[in-house]
């Protein structure tokens, strides 16, 4: 691995670090919304109208009908177009923070942001086809004319998370199963972490919540919200079959130490109740939240008890930015929400 990333000095920033963008690709995949596609956009268009407050927000399109599409529900939803660019960038489906770019920084080069362009297999071959979604972050280093690296290994947005001071939380669960890169062992895959995220230590939590298609992706589960402190998932009803993963997660995050040699300090949120469709088990978590320079926007899910409570501790964590609830009962059902469908592009 010469040459690498980190050879050279880049990072990949903390998600509260300043955003010069937030890229999306638009929904348009029926069969990840089943029965309930058109239902996504009007709180699809309320998440990038918070995020457009603050910084620009890219958005992959198929093509012309596509971007005029957008643009009609974005219209409805009273965004600024302003801030909005659409980018001829056809995708199989949404979830841009899994097959969109790698943003690395590094303030001292000359070139001061590349892409990491890892490879993308639908979360071990589960959707195909993914051959759209794959290309994806070259198609943007191209368009943003920024160099573009390609480790070669399958690698997920939503499974790492990450302190900005060289510390990536991340599940066994996920980056150890076999469907992503059978031929690597843990040691190896952490080098390539190491190499192509600027990374200098790697937490593991175990597995991921019930309903969870992706294997365990972190962003469910357990989140940075500053250097040396994390908010983690907890469930109290203990007949629930989150309830055990979650504690053994949060029994690991109390034996972690930082690079420093300090414990993490871990704020619990609650789970919300059980959401439910078609009689499927969703992966509903108050952890999939976005952190945008204007806002941090929180999914919720109708629970009168548990979303209130979660946005006031996830309003404690960020006092410097306004914390916005957006229901995501139809989101979910997709299997993801906000900090799945966006990737966001440091600043510089």
């Amino acid at each position: 691995m010469t040459h690498t990333p980190k050879s050279l000095g880049y990072f990949f920033p903390a998600e509260w670090h300043p955003h010069r963008a937030t890229w999306l690709s638009w929904p348009h995949k029926e069969a990840s919304w089943p029965g309930k596609l058109d239902t996504v956009y009007a709180p699809y268009c309320r998440f990038i109208k918070e995020v457009a407050a603050g910084e620009q927000v890219c958005i992959n399109v198929a093509d012309a009908d596509m971007e005029a599409f957008a643009s009609a529900h974005l219209n409805a939803a009273g965004v600024d177009p302003a801030n909005i660019a659409f980018f001829h960038h056809p995708t199989n489906d949404a979830w841009c923070r899994d097959h969109g770019p790698a943003f690395l920084i590094n303030p001292h080069a000359d070139i001061k942001k590349v892409i990491v362009d890892w490879g993308y297999n639908a979360w071990g071959n589960k959707y195909p086809p993914y051959e759209q979604d794959d290309i994806i972050p070259t198609l943007i280093g191209n368009a943003l004319d920024i160099p573009v690296y390609s480790p070669g290994i399958v690698m997920e947005g939503g499974s790492v998370d990450f302190n900005g001071e060289g510390t990536i939380l991340t599940s066994k669960a996920c980056l150890l199963n076999e469907n992503r890169n059978p031929h690597l062992n843990q040691q190896q895959i952490e080098e390539y972490l190491y190499q192509y995220y600027g990374a200098s230590q790697i937490l593991w939590v175990g597995d991921g919540i019930i309903g969870d298609d992706t294997d365990g992706h972190i962003d469910d589960i357990t989140r940075f919200v500053s250097s040396d402190t994390v908010v983690t998932v907890v469930e109290e009803n203990k007949s629930d079959e989150n309830y055990t993963i979650l504690q053994e997660n949060l029994k690991l995050l109390q034996q972690m130490r930082l690079a420093d040699g300090k414990p993490l300090n871990i704020i619990e949120l609650p789970m919300p109740a059980p959401v439910t469709y078609d009689g499927q088990r969703l992966p509903a978590s108050y952890a999939n939240f976005y952190i945008a320079n204007a806002a941090v926007i929180v999914p919720t899910y109708r629970d009168d008890k548990n979303d209130q409570k979660a946005l006031d501790i996830l309003t404690a964590c960020f006092p410097t930015r306004k914390v916005v609830g957006i229901d995501s009962t139809d989101i979910i059902w997709g299997l993801g929400s906000w900090h799945c469908l966006s990737q966001q592009e440091p600043e510089v």
